[in-house]
Formats: structure tokens, C-alpha cells, sequence
């Protein structure tokens, strides 16, 4: 009895704490933004078929650890199909619904038979690229399914199959309303029956918790995931169809990202394994959002608004709270780039053949204005200045562990200081170049608070939610007045150089790449690079050995932040104009994307990714016609399906295969044993001199440890020194128990 009565007792508390904080809600909104009953109860019919797509968002993050960003667009292509059969062929709305649910069934099985399972032991991170790219390619066939029902304008909305309509205030409900109400109702009891009662769904649910363990307990793990994508697809369906009969929907184009980040905060907000709260944080992001348009009249209000909600809510949760499965997700894109052995480095061939290397890029580099005309040189300089923000994303990303889908929102930030101090304060472009970036370092230290205690997914949505309100609101010029507006010329540097021509202004974008290269190598070989990788790795671990995790994530994002704006105060002045469409959402997705393509370990595979998609998109005209379809194959969204499915790891992971077959060409005419490049070669055991002298330490001066067992790791990684728990660390003195590590398997990147 007494622990029934507990039981009831902190049920009645969380009862209580929920009414509070309901209670607590509508008083702010009613101050802030006040609006009658109607529009509260339209906002409620909003966020619950948000909620929807919220749910299929997350079943497929704990079935795939992923983020799903094709989670709006798996639902637009059979909700389009659905409503283009009503208003086209005049197909009964009941006849409609079923023809898009079933299709909806069969694209979610396609999805994950033919894409998600190719990338089943891929890196969690290159998959979520993935739904990017399947998001994309379904944009695509969203956009041409009008024209197979000869319509030429999409559809914005379709009638109801009832005539029924009543108001609460002058808010006016239809058919569509209704339908929308007991749909969502009776999608989340049965949605809750299916996974409680069923043997699938409970299959589901323990395949969620652990799909290793399932596996071994004979539950079909790859079955049940095809299950989840089709369950994701219907629910995603069903929500943007209801959802077309709410409020409309452009059908013919691309759902967008504004619609899948409500969802995705809502999924996050519930840390996605606790339903009923991403049911009630999407009604009150619907209801949130509603009454801000009523109340302002101004809907681009709603994203700046939403994005501080966001980061208060996450902020405001216990550190308790994050779901068991989020601190086993790995959100390293693929392994770091290896070095050159140190035993070949010092080989005349090696030696030369990278200096050579280096010696003609950099001479390419330079003759590029001679060999391209001034268009086309000013499309290159774009190229490079964006690559600029890929290498941002290098450091932020790929060394210190923190996603972000925000960093053209840097990037747009410094381009309206930068123009700003040119031509408001007439200072030099110079100076506009670094006070742009340390704007853009400021602005994302104070994205990167929140990343001390929100990681992987949740920093993800964070910077998604800012990049949106960076677009919507502080490039704005209705509500940020200082904004440069028309066409401005381009300011001399350092008081004297012209850069009238746009083979000038390249040359400066090249200086700017290559200091960028020249600092983050810096940073790459001190101390503070060497902690940014041991946080990302194990930042528990790291902090067990004085290591300031703080400093080091505020390091990496100040340092990313600074590249990102700089490059934007060099775009500003190379257009002479701000743009704003030029730093919007899909822009900052699209880089992404493109870094993760060409290998996010290293600032080579950033640049070649970026000049790979942006180079053959800008230039295809340049090739025979009969190759023109094929590049535009290669650089569309299947082409970065098929080419992350073939190479994982981006096209660096081909570049530096070839480069390690030549090393072990070099090796072999040497007679030089290199085990970091021959799995099946076998080394004399050095001294343990030798081994404390070539040791690297990961932290500097400090020590690896897990387990109690404190450990140095070998410069050429194929050999582990361990010291017992309880050993004196004195290397001077003590001998420490060597451990032989099989090594690395030839062509690995580590």
C-alpha cells in the first residue's frame, strides 16, 4: 500500500507540475501575443498534425540514430499525389486518401531497401546527409507531379468532403478542420495500441532500445526498420495531406525546411522516446505559432520567436533527461585523414613528390585568370570563398564534434558587417574582414552555449532553428535597419590596391583561402587541436585529465564562426550588394552536404567536396552536350547517394587511398617496413626507450585513460603501451606493460 501510494503521489505532482506549466504557458501568450479562443483552438489542430510528423521523425532517429531531414518530403510526394487525383481526375476524396497511403507505404519500403540499408554500418552522420539527399530527389519528383496530371498551377488547397463549417469567434472551421481533429486523435490511440499491443509494434520497441540485443533475442532487425520507414511515411503523409486541407500547402514545390524544424523541435524537445511530451510540444509550438501571426501579423516573426523557445526549453532540462540512446550515437562523419608515416617522410620521393603536389595547385591556382575569362573567374572566386565556409565546418564538425546546419547564417552575418563598415563607417576592407569575423566568432560563441550541455542532435536542430531566423529576421531589413541596401563598389585595400577586376578581387579570395589553410593547420598541430579530438572522442574521459571541455567546444565554434564571416565579408564586396537570399537555410544544407561529400576529417576533402558539386554545377556548360547529362547526374542528389554508398568517408577516402598505394609502392622499392601501411607485416619490438620516445600523447603532456588503465598510443598507431591503474606514471623510470595491437588494415583512414 505504501508504494501504491507513492506511486500516486508523484503522479499527482507531475499532474500538478504539467497544469502549472499549461497554465504557465497561456499566461505568457495571452501577454505577450494575445489572441481568442479560435485561434488558440486552430493552433492546437496545427501542432497536432505536427505531431505526426514529430512521431515518424522520432521512431526513425531510435530505429537508425539518425536525423531524418527527408521526414516533411516523404509525406509531400503521396499527400501531392493524393490531392492532384481530387482536383485533376475529380477522384473521390475517400477513394484519394487510401491511393496516397498506399503509395506512401510502398516509398517508405523502397526508401529503406533501396537507401538506408545500403548505408547500415555507415557513419551515422553520413546517413542523415543521405535523408538530405533523398529529401532533394523527392523535391524533385514533388515538382514535376503536377505536370503528369497536365496541370500547370499546383493546387493550394482542395475541398472538404463535408459540408459542415461552424466558428469559435471569427475563426471559422470547415470539413478539413473536422477530419484533421479526429484523424490526429485517432492516429495517436492507435499509434499508442500498436506499439503496446501488437507483436511488431513491441518488436519496434525493442529494436529501438537496442538493435544488437534485438538481434540476438531473434527479432528481425532489418525488417523492422523497413516497418518504421513505412509507419514514418504514412504518419508524414497523412499529416501534410490534412494539413493541405488546413491551411494549404504549395504543392509543386519543395516542402522546405520551416515546417520539418517545428516538427524536429517538438521531436527534440521529447528527447525523442517520450511521446506524450512531443505531443504536447507540438500543440504548443501551434498554438505559439498561430497566435504570433494573429497577434503581429507578421509571420516572419514566428522563426526568431520559435528559435528562442527552442533553446529555453532544451536549456531548461536536466541533464538526466537525455535518452539512453543519444550518448551511443556517433556523429563523426568518418575517421581522420592519416598523415604520412614518419618513417617515409623523410624519403626524397615523399619529400618531393608533396612539395610537388602542393607547387602545382598552387601554380594552377595562380594561372586560373589567365586561362578563364572574367565571368568565369568570378564564378571560381565564389567557389573558393564557399569553400572557405566548408572548411569552417571542418573545424566545427569534423575536429571538435559539434554539427551545425546553420554556418551560412555566419556566413550572412559577417557579409552585413563587413558591408556595413565599408560603407557606413568607411573603413577599410581589411578592417572589415576581421571585424566581420570576430562578429561572426561572437555570434557563434552564443550559439555554442548551448552546446555545453545539448550535443549531436539537439545542437543540430539548434543551429537549423537559428539559421532560419538569421534569414528571417536579422537579414531583414524591416527589422534591422543598418542593413546596406542597393549596389555599392568595391573599397580599396589597405588604402591603395584597386580591385576593380575580378581577377583582383580572386587573387585576394585565394590569399584569404590560403591563411585559412596556414591557421587551421596551426590550430590542427597544437595543443588546443589535440584537445578539440580528445572532447570529441570522449570528452568525459578528456575532462578526467584537467582538460577544459568548455573552452575547448567555445575554441571551435569561435574559430569557425570567424572563417565562416570573413569569407561572407569577401562575398558582400565581391557581389557589391547584400543578398539575402544568398545565406537562407537550404543554402547552409547545401554546404553541408557538400563538406560530408567530400570528407569531413580533413580541410582537403571540405575543399574538394565544395569545388566538386559547385564547380561542375557552375561549368557544365563548358563539357560536350553528350556529358552535360551526366554531370548533372553525378552532382544531383542521387549522384551524392550513390557516391557516399560506394565511398562512405567522401571522395577524400578515394584521394587518400591512392596516395597510401603509392606510399606502399615507395615503401616496397625502400625495403621500408611501414605497419601503419601493411596489415600483414611484422616489426621488431622496439626498446622501451624508443617506444616512451616516439610515444604520442593525445593530450600533449597527458595521459589516454579508460577503464583504470591508463595507456600511450605509438606515433604510427600500431601499438598501445599500457600502465596499470595503480602504476607510477615516471617514464623516465618505469617500463610499462607492452600490449601488441593488430594493425591498421591497409587503406584505412585513422
Amino acid at each position: 500500500m505504501g508504494g501504491h501510494g507513492f506511486i500516486d503521489d508523484q503522479r499527482v505532482r507531475q499532474a500538478a507540475g504539467a497544469l502549472a506549466a499549461v497554465l504557465a504557458f497561456y499566461f505568457v501568450l495571452q501577454r505577450f501575443w494575445p489572441s481568442p479562443l479560435g485561434v488558440l483552438v486552430q493552433g492546437l489542430v496545427i501542432g497536432g498534425l505536427t505531431a505526426l510528423l514529430a512521431f515518424g521523425i522520432a521512431l526513425i532517429y531510435r530505429a537508425n540514430r539518425i536525423v531524418n531531414f527527408a521526414g516533411g518530403d516523404l509525406g509531400a510526394l503521396p499527400a501531392s499525389l493524393a490531392v492532384l487525383l481530387i482536383v485533376g481526375p475529380g477522384v473521390p476524396y475517400f477513394l484519394a486518401l487510401p491511393i496516397g497511403l498506399a503509395a506512401a507505404i510502398v516509398l517508405g519500403a523502397v526508401i529503406d531497401f533501396l537507401v538506408i540499408r545500403r548505408f547500415f554500418t555507415a557513419p551515422r552522420l553520413v546517413l542523415t546527409v543521405v535523408t538530405i539527399a533523398v529529401s532533394l530527389l523527392l523535391g524533385f519528383f514533388s515538382l514535376i507531379l503536377p505536370a503528369a496530371f497536365d496541370i500547370r498551377t499546383p493546387p493550394q488547397s482542395f475541398p472538404s468532403p463535408f459540408d459542415v463549417r461552424f466558428s469559435i469567434g471569427r475563426t471559422v472551421f470547415s470539413g478539413n478542420d473536422v477530419i484533421a481533429m479526429v484523424a490526429v486523435v485517432a492516429l495517436i490511440g492507435g499509434l499508442g495500441a500498436f506499439f503496446r499491443y501488437t507483436n511488431i509494434g513491441i518488436a519496434v520497441r525493442a529494436t529501438a532500445e537496442g538493435a544488437e540485443r534485438a538481434s540476438l533475442l531473434g527479432v528481425p532487425v532489418k525488417r523492422i526498420g523497413t516497418i518504421v520507414w513505412i509507419i514514418a511515411t504514412v504518419l508524414a503523409t497523412t499529416a501534410v495531406f490534412l494539413r493541405a486541407g488546413v491551411v494549404g500547402l504549395p504543392f509543386g514545390q519543395l516542402v522546405g525546411p520551416a515546417l520539418l524544424v517545428r516538427a524536429l523541435a517538438a521531436a527534440v524537445v521529447g528527447r525523442m522516446e517520450r511521446f506524450p511530451v512531443i505531443f504536447v510540444a507540438s500543440l504548443a509550438l501551434g498554438v505559439l505559432e498561430s497566435s504570433i501571426i494573429f497577434s503581429t501579423g507578421r509571420a516572419t516573426l514566428v522563426d526568431p520567436i520559435l528559435f528562442v523557445v527552442i533553446v529555453t526549453a532544451l536549456l531548461l532540462q536536466r541533464r538526466g533527461t537525455v535518452a539512453r540512446t543519444d550518448e551511443r550515437s556517433s556523429w563523426q562523419s568518418a575517421n581522420d585523414v592519416r598523415p604520412i608515416p614518419k618513417e617515409l617522410r623523410s624519403v626524397p620521393e615523399v619529400r618531393w613528390g608533396v612539395a610537388g603536389v602542393r607547387a602545382g595547385l598552387l601554380l594552377f591556382a595562380v594561372a586560373l585568370p589567365v586561362l578563364l575569362s572574367e565571368a568565369q573567374i568570378s564564378l571560381v572566386a565564389v567557389i573558393l570563398m564557399t569553400a572557405m565556409v566548408g572548411l569552417s565546418l571542418v573545424v566545427l564538425t569534423g575536429w571538435a564534434g559539434q554539427v551545425s546546419l546553420g554556418q551560412v547564417a555566419f556566413f550572412g552575418i559577417g557579409a552585413a558587417v563587413g558591408a556595413h563598415v565599408t560603407t557606413a563607417l568607411g573603413w577599410d576592407l581589411s578592417v572589415a574582414f576581421v571585424v566581420a569575423g570576430a562578429a561572426g566568432a561572437g555570434a557563434a560563441m552564443v550559439i555554442g552555449v548551448p552546446a555545453l550541455r545539448i550535443r549531436g542532435l539537439y545542437l543540430a536542430v539548434i543551429t537549423l532553428a537559428f539559421a532560419l531566423a538569421t534569414s528571417a529576421y536579422l537579414l531583414n531589413p524591416e527589422f534591422i535597419h543598418w542593413l546596406p541596401q542597393g549596389r555599392f563598389d568595391r573599397p580599396f585595400l589597405f588604402g591603395r590596391i584597386a580591385l576593380d577586376t575580378e581577377s583582383r578581387f580572386y587573387y585576394l579570395v585565394l590569399a584569404a583561402l590560403l591563411l585559412t589553410l596556414a591557421a587551421m593547420r596551426g590550430l590542427r598541430n597544437s595543443r588546443t587541436g589535440r584537445v578539440l579530438f580528445a572532447v570529441r572522442e570522449n570528452e568525459r574521459a578528456a575532462q578526467a585529465f584537467g582538460v577544459n571541455a568548455v573552452a575547448a567546444k567555445l575554441t571551435a565554434f569561435a574559430f569557425s564562426g570567424f572563417i565562416a564571416a570573413s569569407a561572407g565579408s569577401l562575398y558582400v564586396h565581391h557581389q557589391q550588394g547584400l543578398a539575402t537570399q544568398s545565406f537562407g537555410v537550404a543554402r547552409s544544407i547545401q554546404v553541408f552536404v557538400e563538406v560530408v561529400l567530400g570528407g569531413l576529417g580533413s580541410p582537403a576533402g571540405a575543399i574538394i567536396g565544395v569545388v566538386f558539386i559547385e564547380g561542375l554545377t557552375y561549368f557544365r556548360s563548358v563539357f560536350p552536350e553528350t556529358i552535360r547529362a551526366f554531370l548533372g547526374l553525378l552532382t544531383s542528389s542521387l549522384g551524392v547517394i550513390v557516391v557516399l554508398m560506394v565511398l562512405p568517408g567522401g571522395l577524400s577516402q578515394g584521394l587518400y587511398g591512392v596516395r597510401d598505394r603509392l606510399l606502399r609502392l615507395v615503401a616496397d622499392r625502400r625495403g621500408i617496413m611501414v605497419p601503419s601501411l601493411f596489415a600483414d607485416g611484422r616489426v621488431e619490438a622496439p626498446s622501451t626507450e624508443e617506444t616512451v620516445d616516439e610515444a604520442v600523447l593525445l593530450l600533449g603532456d597527458d595521459l589516454h585513460a579508460a577503464d583504470g588503465h591508463a595507456a600511450l598510443r605509438s606515433a604510427d598507431d600500431t601499438e598501445v603501451i599500457e600502465l596499470a591503474a595503480d602504476a607510477e606514471v615516471d617514464l623516465a623510470d618505469e617500463a610499462p606493460r607492452r600490449r601488441r595491437r593488430e594493425p591498421l588494415r591497409a587503406g584505412r583512414t585513422s
